[in-house]
């Protein structure tokens, strides 16, 4: 048993080095924008944006972009999927306050496809709308506020030295009810952890990954990758938009947003354990074997050192094997130390870092959840739709 304890206690630390050293620095959460750059020229930019049922947020999304500190030409195509709210008529309606009627076009989705999410057949038809002008295209959710230097930014990474074919920015997201304050913060650490942010800035990497929240795509680039059909059943759209980029031969940047957040809000555990749970399994490739390495790899490096520093506590001392505490104690040390950049980031306490074994727990019960939806075919919910469904 000695051995037993010794190896788990040794692997749950060489899983935190690995993680601290090498992952890409994932953790240290500092790919940013930079500052707006003088350019010769300012591109032709078309905001895209889809929307179903969001007459709560799409007054301020509209806002927000019509009030843009852009010197280019910016015009804005709302795609209606389908809406049994007010969407459109809030969306017209802060168009005319933001003195922006002659920039907003406000389209209506023709009814789903077969084959289709819903998302991209909106974005689709808002690309197909945007015609061939446009420079760029800024595929933006609905629920999306924007500071007024934003854009100016995105076309200065794109359009700057780097030349980056998508840029895209995990836009901060809300974290003022009890379970935002814990679970929003982890589930952009174990984001960044998938898709490590340096590594999919590097253009000798082959991570892809982007945030749907916001993207700036070439619009060439786009139509070279294929178009939004080339992925029109994507339930993880933003990383399979990445991927097709990469694949085309487009440069991907993707940072974390200082001045772009999202308005939508989740005050129960409900909405976050649905929106989890939603994509979770298919991250996976809906296999039971990745399904049960991801639960054994999550409790490996999230629920072994805890478990093993009470353990080295309670038995490891008394029996001799006071090396188990200390291996424990580093795990966890290293853990604070890779978790305390994103919870600055968010403004919680580094403390917080504490309770992450208990939020993976969590995490993992909704990816079985996933998993199980699946295999009942429930498929993913999502706006009152289902997708993939299992067979």
């Amino acid at each position: 048993m000695e051995t037993a304890i010794t190896i788990l206690a040794s692997l749950g630390l060489l899983s935190w080095v690995y993680l601290l050293f090498g992952r890409s620095g994932f953790w240290r959460a500092d790919q940013r924008l930079g500052p707006v750059l003088p350019l010769e020229s300012w591109p032709t930019v078309v905001a895209v944006i889809p929307a179903r049922n969001e007459e709560a947020t799409i007054g301020h999304t509209i806002k927000s972009l019509l009030a843009q500190d852009y010197a280019g030409r910016l015009d804005i195509i709302l795609v209606d999927d389908s809406s049994t709210d007010q969407t459109q008529a809030v969306a017209l309606a802060a168009a005319r306050e933001g003195n922006g009627e002659g920039r907003v076009r406000i389209l209506s989705a023709p009814a789903l496809q077969s084959g289709w999410t819903g998302k991209l057949w909106a974005l689709h038809h808002g690309v197909q709308a945007a015609g061939i002008e446009p420079r760029f295209l800024w595929l933006t959710d609905a629920d999306i506020i924007h500071d007024s230097d934003v854009l100016a930014r995105l076309v200065s990474k794109a359009d700057g030295p780097a030349r980056c074919d998508l840029v895209s920015l995990m836009v901060r997201l809300r974290v003022k009810s009890f379970w935002e304050r814990w679970l929003v913060p982890a589930f952009i650490f174990f984001f960044q952890m998938l898709y490590p942010f340096r590594a999919v800035n590097d253009p000798q990497s082959k991570v892809a990954g982007a945030a749907g929240g916001c993207i700036l795509v070439d619009r060439a680039m786009l139509e070279k990758a294929g178009g939004i059909m080339a992925m029109k059943d994507a339930l993880i759209d933003d990383c399979t938009l990445a991927s097709q980029v990469q694949k085309a031969g487009g440069r991907l940047w993707l940072g974390l947003a200082d001045s772009s957040h999202s308005a939508r809000g989740a005050d129960s555990l409900r909405p976050l354990w649905r929106m989890v749970k939603r994509t979770a399994f298919t991250q996976l490739h809906y296999s039971a074997v990745l399904l049960v390495g991801t639960i054994l790899g999550l409790a490996l490096v999230f629920l072994v050192p805890p478990v093993f520093l009470v353990v080295g506590m309670v038995i490891g001392l008394e029996i001799g094997v006071w090396w188990v505490f200390i291996l424990s104690l580093a795990a966890l040390a290293a853990m604070c130390v890779a978790y305390a950049p994103t919870l600055r980031h968010y403004g919680r306490p580094v403390l917080d870092c504490l309770a992450l074994p208990i939020i993976a727990t969590l995490y993992m019960a909704m990816t079985v959840h996933s998993a199980v939806d699946y295999w009942r075919g429930n498929g993913s919910q999502w706006k009152g739709r289902s997708y993939g469904a299992g067979q």
